[in-house]
C-alpha cells in the first residue's frame, strides 16, 4: 500500500479529537520555527538602541519625579526654585554678553543690522524681543529683525517640521542681502536646531558677525558662531519643556542685548526712553514725565515743549533744558549728529 493510504488510514482511525491535537501541534511547531528563523535574521537587543541624552535640557529632574503627585502648591514652589538658578546662570556669562553687546554695536555702526534666528518656543523669544525695539527706541523696522522657522504663523502655533527646514533659513538671509557687517544671533535652546545651524553657517559664509544664545554647551551652535552665551540652566521641571527655565534664560539675555546695544547707542537719556515712539495715549503721558524728569521743568513746560518739537522727545529736551527755541534745537542735534549727550554739552 503506497505511503500516503497508510498515513491517511492511520489518520483516520485515530478519531476526530486525536486529529485535532495532531493538527494543534504541527501549528505550533511551524510558528516556532518561523519565530527562531526570524529571530536568527534580527540584530541582538542593546542598550546602545536608545543613547544617554547628552543635553542638559532634555535630561530629567530629579527634583520633579513627582510632579503628577504633588499639591498646586508645592509644584509652583518646585517651580520658584528651580527659576532661581536662571539669573545665576545667566550671571556667569555676563562676559560674553558684554562682548556680543560691542559687536552688535561695531555692526550697527558701520551700517549693519541685527537679525534674531529661532525655532519654537526660542523663535518666539526673539520675536518679541525684535518687536519692541522699535516702539521703545524709536529705531527703523528693518534695523532689528527675528526670523522665526515657519513663518509667521509659528509665532502663535506649531509649525510641522519648521524647524529642519534649512534651506528656508538660509533662503530667508539671503533674501535680505546679508552682509558681514550684519549680526546674526541664533537662539536654541538645545543648541542643535538645524534652522539655526544653517542660518549661522550661512552668516558665516558672507562674514557675518555670529552670536549663539543656547541652554547646552558643546552641542554644535557653540562650534558655528564667533560668540557662544550658554546659559546652562539644568534639566526642566516638565522634562525638554524649555519654553520653561531656558526660556527665562533666552529673555534675560535678549533684554540684555537690546537694551545695552541700544544705550550703547544713544538711544536712552539717563535712563529714560527718549526716542519712545507715541503710539497711544498711556505713552504720550509717559513723554511727559520723561520730558519733566529729564529737564526739571513742569509737565505743563514739557507739553508745550513737545508740541512746539513737533512730537520730537530729543528736540524738546534740548529746548526744555538749553531754553533755545526748537529750529536752535534742531541746529544743535544736527551738528552733534544726534548725540543728545553733546547737543546738551554734556
Amino acid at each position: 500500500m503506497p505511503n500516503s493510504h497508510r498515513l491517511w488510514k492511520t489518520l483516520l482511525g485515530l478519531g476526530a479529537s486525536a486529529l485535532l491535537q495532531c493538527a494543534r501541534k504541527c501549528l505550533l511547531a511551524a510558528e516556532d520555527f518561523a519565530t527562531h528563523r526570524y529571530n536568527i535574521g534580527m540584530p541582538k537587543p542593546s542598550r546602545t538602541l536608545i543613547p544617554k541624552e547628552s543635553r542638559l535640557t532634555e535630561q530629567r529632574n530629579p527634583a520633579s519625579k513627582n510632579l503628577d503627585r504633588i499639591t498646586a502648591r508645592q509644584i509652583v514652589e518646585l517651580m520658584n526654585r528651580e527659576d532661581r538658578k536662571v539669573a545665576i546662570a545667566v550671571g556667569r556669562e555676563i562676559p560674553v554678553i558684554a562682548r556680543a553687546v560691542d559687536a552688535i554695536v561695531a555692526g550697527i555702526r558701520k551700517g549693519g543690522r541685527l537679525f534674531y534666528m529661532g525655532a519654537g518656543s526660542s523663535g518666539r523669544m526673539a520675536v518679541l524681543d525684535a518687536a519692541e525695539c522699535q516702539p521703545t527706541f524709536g529705531t527703523p523696522p528693518q534695523l532689528v529683525q527675528a526670523l522665526i522657522a515657519g513663518g509667521g504663523r509659528a509665532i502663535t502655533q506649531a509649525v510641522e517640521g519648521a524647524e529642519d527646514d534649512v534651506r528656508r533659513a538660509e533662503r530667508e538671509l539671503r533674501t535680505r542681502k546679508l552682509t558681514g557687517n550684519d549680526v546674526v544671533v541664533g537662539v536654541t535652546a538645545s543648541g542643535t536646531t538645524p534652522y539655526v545651524l544653517a542660518a549661522l553657517k550661512y552668516a558665516r559664509g558672507r562674514r557675518a558677525t555670529t552670536v549663539a544664545i543656547t541652554s547646552n554647551r558643546g552641542t554644535p551652535v557653540t562650534r558655528m558662531a564667533n560668540i557662544v552665551i550658554a546659559a546652562e540652566v539644568g534639566p526642566e521641571v516638565l522634562t525638554g519643556s524649555t519654553r520653561m527655565k531656558a526660556g527665562t534664560a533666552q529673555k534675560m539675555v535678549l533684554n540684555m542685548l537690546s537694551t545695552a546695544v541700544m544705550a550703547r547707542l544713544g538711544h536712552v537719556y539717563e535712563n529714560l526712553m527718549i526716542d519712545v515712539v507715541l503710539t497711544n495715549e498711556k505713552v504720550a503721558k509717559r513723554a511727559l514725565r520723561i520730558l519733566a524728569e529729564a529737564s526739571g521743568k513742569s509737565v505743563s513746560a514739557a507739553e508745550h515743549a513737545l508740541r512746539a518739537a513737533g512730537h520730537n522727545m530729543r528736540v524738546a529736551l534740548v529746548m526744555l533744558k538749553l531754553g533755545v527755541e526748537a529750529r536752535e534745537a534742531r541746529r544743535r542735534l544736527k551738528e552733534t549728529q544726534g548725540n543728545l549727550r553733546r547737543a546738551l554739552r554734556e
